[in-house]
């Protein structure tokens, strides 16, 4: 469980249904592009919005297609620990390699709550299991020593991803994860911080923009693994012009907009977050423009 996994977006067509052709062609240019791992419907997934139905469609796609190149991990995070389960099992059945789970959203959960939810799923599946952590979209935040005991109590929960853009917090989840009995995974989801993540002990990140710059960013952790940190240094600043066009609108949107100014058909966001304003597309298109003159993919 290291390197760089692309939460893959969803391919739409006009009419909001799944572009599977698209999403195929996606997945290849991905790992064309060097990526460790593919991550279908996270956040720039958009598996908030998918129904059970598609996430499945989209799964089983992504695993034929994929066909063992790299590791699929499967969002299957739900608010319910019921739907949680039912959504987990059924990608295990699919052949999926990792399960990430989201923390149920929209209620404020106590630690003891997240605890006994992830103890609960973990239990009916034999699938590695990483935490998710992303308390600005979930209003549910894991702390660091909610992490260290379901790693210590639970065999299968080997890893977890913070995106929650507190360093202090992700530094927390490596540092007191690092001296368990068994291996544990941390995985920056925030872009920025892959490489100070991987300085600390981390051991990648789940990364946005690699669906733009997959090469880009896959390279932050070629780099850093061949002990080259000058250009994994310059590798990682390098997507900080495209991550600034973030605070005009939702990152997923920007994200999909992006790759879908590169000129494939992956459509819109699925209504109603679709839109960025005429300032911030021309804002992205000369982001895009400078990155192309400096050679970035």
């Amino acid at each position: 469980m290291k390197g760089i996994i692309t939460p893959i977006l969803t391919p739409m067509k006009e009419d909001e249904s799944i572009n599977i052709a698209e999403l195929r062609n996606q997945i290849d240019r991905l790992i064309a592009g060097g990526v460790h791992g593919i991550f279908p419907f996270g956040t720039n997934g958009e598996g908030y919005i998918l129904n059970s139905d598609e996430k499945l469609q989209v799964l089983e796609a992504t695993i034929d297609q994929v066909k063992g190149r790299v590791p699929v991990y499967a969002g299957t995070g739900c608010i319910s620990t019921r739907d949680t389960i039912e959504l987990s099992k059924a990608a295990e059945k699919l052949g999926a390699d990792v399960l990430s789970i989201i923390t149920p959203s929209f209620a404020l959960a106590s630690q003891k709550e997240l605890y006994d939810h992830y103890v609960a799923v973990a239990k009916e599946v034999d699938v590695p299991i990483v935490l998710y952590n992303i308390p600005a979209r979930t209003g549910n935040k894991l702390l660091p020593e909610t992490v260290v005991k379901l790693a210590q109590d639970v065999d299968n929960i080997i890893g977890a991803k913070d995106s929650s853009g507190d360093w202090e917090n992700l530094k927390a989840y490596i540092q007191l994860t690092k001296n368990l009995d068994k291996k544990f995974y941390v995985l920056s989801g925030n872009d920025a911080l892959i490489l100070p993540a991987l300085k600390e002990g981390g051991t990648g990140g789940i990364a946005g923009c690699s669906n733009v710059y997959p090469h880009v960013l896959a390279s932050i952790y070629n780099f850093f693994q061949e002990g080259k940190l000058e250009e994994a240094q310059a590798a990682q600043d390098s997507i900080a012009d495209f991550r600034a066009v973030f605070k005009y609108g939702n990152p997923n949107t920007v994200v999909k907009k992006a790759v879908k100014l590169l000129g494939y058909p992956v459509g819109d966001g699925r209504r109603p977050f679709n839109y960025l304003s005429e300032e911030v597309m021309t804002a992205l298109k000369a982001v895009l423009a400078s990155n192309k003159e400096k050679g970035m993919n």
